[in-house]
């Protein structure tokens, strides 16, 4: 968790674009067991999830599937979408990843720690915003990418001593155990691993609001999409951006009420069953720059 003011294999990260406060030590030692009981029961929840026909989002990379919640997956994406915006290379978006499935299991929580909230565990009295602002994952992800920017030499640096630099963790050795998912998430949601992230999801209650998803479009990937109909256009700088849009609006859709999504010539069509996990032939000829995202 912060304790200071905010002041590989061929994966995205290869492609890289133009007063602390102090735990007891027995708090530490306890800290650390619990963590490790946590740990091994969320990755077996997860399992059992993938195999159970409950809504899930798949994720694959370097021969490594992970698969979480559409919320956690949905978060996943903001804070790689805020780190696109602003420039950072891939490896800003693992970092940050990997922290936040430490700091909160990829999760927007109301509390923690001491006075710590939201996808970091940010704390207000540590200089890191205000509490509803660090309950705003656009927000949060910003101030993390704010202080992450500032240590230098951070794309090549262990990702524990990174973490280490931004959160100030008594536990800093921890987040090494969720950099492979953070990878993976990455590499997926920067457009690196085209076609490698599906949502198996029930059907939608009713028709996503389409102004509300341009609005998100705008805020997180800085993005303007064009209606037409009922389905949003985006037209991306080239086929990496566009399958970086397309995968976000994938992890998006559980919340959004997305009904499909097409990059290019490839379609993901949401559905209660394992063909979500798989984008399939959709229009062919279709530019690799064009993203639509159906919400009919």
């Amino acid at each position: 968790m912060p304790r200071t003011p905010r002041g590989s294999i061929v994966l995205s990260e290869e492609h890289v674009p133009a007063g602390p406060r102090r735990r007891r030590a027995t708090r530490l030692i306890v800290g650390l067991a619990v963590a490790a009981v946590a740990v091994g029961g969320f990755v077996g929840v997860r399992g059992m999830m993938a195999g159970s026909g409950a809504p899930a989002c798949r994720a694959v990379a370097m021969s490594t599937t992970v698969t979480f919640d559409p919320e956690q997956t949905d978060n996943a994406a903001t804070i790689t979408a805020v780190a696109l915006r602003r420039g950072l290379p891939p490896r800003a978006a693992t970092i940050a990843i990997a922290t936040a499935l430490q700091e909160s299991k990829l999760r927007n929580l109301s509390y923690g720690d001491l006075d710590s909230v939201g996808l970091f565990q940010q704390r207000p009295s540590m200089g890191w915003g205000l509490r509803a602002q660090l309950l705003d994952p656009v927000y949060a992800a910003n101030a993390f990418y704010d202080a992450l920017v500032k240590v230098k030499g951070y794309e090549s640096m262990e990702i524990t001593k990174v973490a280490q630099a931004v959160q100030r963790s008594a536990a800093p050795e921890a987040y090494a155990q969720h950099e492979t998912e953070g990878r993976v998430l990455a590499s997926n949601l920067t457009g690196h691993s085209p076609g490698a992230l599906g949502c198996r999801l029930e059907p939608p209650a009713t028709v996503g609001n389409a102004t509300s998803l341009q609005s998100q479009l705008q805020r997180q990937l800085g993005l303007t999409a064009t209606r037409r109909g009922t389905d949003l256009v985006v037209t991306a700088t080239d086929a990496t951006h566009a399958w970086a849009v397309g995968e976000w609006a994938v992890a998006k859709a559980e919340a959004t009420g997305i009904r499909a999504v097409s990059v290019g010539p490839r379609r993901w069509t949401r559905s209660p069953t394992d063909s979500a996990w798989s984008w399939q032939a959709g229009t062919a000829g279709s530019s690799p720059t064009l993203v639509v995202i159906h919400l009919a």
